[in-house]
């Protein structure tokens, strides 16, 4: 069998899920073909798999829907990247590279992530069966395809009605994520165990988007202020857009990369500081990790507020409210940002209740065994 998966713009939260199934796809002894925009080929490359490239929007498009969002008010630029970019600009974009693969190479199946449609309109032209792998909170992402519906149905009549009944795959675990999808099939993280160290060990990243963006050097620096001096050993990271060096003084206890793999840092975390990003908050879960979360834009309020209420974390919503879509993490959060990281450090609780998720994610059925039934069932 042959499986394309497509990916968006959305960057390495969005890719690394796709990749994870690709490589169980392959390891299942069927062949595997990545579809990616430019901006997302070093990527490609990272994750080891088969690939090409379509196309994706000019950069100047880009930046100008990122102002709108920060422009705000945030009421009215709710959802503005998923339809006008995802949607529709980045779709017309990508569509016919997804014609061309789906004609030549012809694939037996799709998986895409939920933010990249020109792999299902094209899959759905062609009578394929795809899929989808979550990215964000299930109703988010409902709520989500019920919102572009008509900008997608352009392309293809009847396609967003494909994808909502198209298989739903998530590791988010139902207690934080009930799901809307009515085929919603999850599965379990691979992780290794929490080993003691011998100093508490915290990571602190903002996913790889914000790098792109011009508020990035402000929420590392601010970041940085509020571990300095911590008793702890901190690792920072920051994307591979963004440049370590230009970050000015690094504080003794901190170490700075650009990018590390995030599995293998969790397995020695005691607390992970981060935007809320789904792939970095449900992966710290997954490890038994409690979380310290800055919301900065997108889902990330919103998965702050499943954690805090599972006791598994903090948000810290910062000193001033956003006049956009969009806010960045200034030296007036640092005060606040320390003090719920010593809290979260300092109280047993937290990592008490990320073992209790953990252990509910753990229980969740292997990726091996929900790819094998998924193209047991063909396209």
């Amino acid at each position: 069998m042959r499986v394309l998966l497509g990916c968006s713009l959305g960057g390495d939260g969005h890719l690394i899920p796709l990749a994870r199934v690709g490589h169980r796809v392959a390891r299942a002894g069927h062949e595997v073909l990545l579809l990616v925009p430019p901006a997302m080929a070093p990527g490609a490359d990272r994750v080891g798999l088969p690939y090409r490239v379509g196309d994706e929007p000019p950069r100047a498009f880009v930046a100008e829907i990122w102002q709108r969002v920060r422009a705000g008010p945030p009421d009215a630029v709710a959802g503005l990247i998923d339809r006008e970019l995802f949607a529709d600009r980045c779709t017309t974009a990508m569509l016919p590279a997804a014609r061309t693969v789906r004609d030549d190479w012809r694939p037996d199946f799709v998986v895409r992530d939920p933010c990249e449609y020109a792999t299902a309109v094209a899959a759905h032209e062609g009578g394929l069966g795809h899929a989808q792998i979550g990215v964000s909170l299930a109703s988010i992402e409902w709520g989500v395809r019920a919102m572009v519906a008509p900008i997608v149905d352009r392309r293809a009549s009847g396609v967003a009605a494909a994808i909502a009944s198209s298989p739903y795959l998530t590791s988010f675990p139902p207690s934080l994520d009930a799901s809307p999808w009515p085929d919603t099939r999850r599965f379990r993280l691979a992780v290794g165990t929490t080993e003691a160290a011998p100093e508490p060990f915290v990571y602190v990243t903002f996913g790889t988007v914000l790098a792109h963006l011009v508020e990035a050097t402000e929420v590392y620096r601010a970041a940085l202020q509020a571990v300095a001096g911590l008793p702890a050993r901190v690792l920072l990271t920051v994307g591979h857009a963004a440049d370590p060096d230009s970050l000015g003084p690094v504080p003794e206890n901190v170490q700075v990369e650009q990018w590390v793999a995030q599995d293998a840092v969790l397995e020695r975390a005691a607390l992970v500081v981060c935007h809320g990003g789904a792939g970095t908050t449900f992966g710290a879960l997954a490890a038994g990790v409690p979380v310290v979360i800055c919301p900065l834009f997108a889902d990330q309020a919103r998965n702050g507020r499943a954690v805090q209420d599972a006791g598994a974390g903090v948000v810290v919503a910062g000193a001033k409210a956003p006049a956009g879509g969009l806010r960045a993490l200034t030296r007036d959060d640092v005060p606040a940002l320390r003090d719920a990281i010593e809290q979260v450090l300092d109280e047993p609780r937290y990592r008490q209740a990320a073992s209790r998720v953990a252990a509910e994610m753990a229980a969740l059925p292997a990726l091996d065994d929900v790819v094998g039934q998924l193209l047991g069932r063909g396209p």
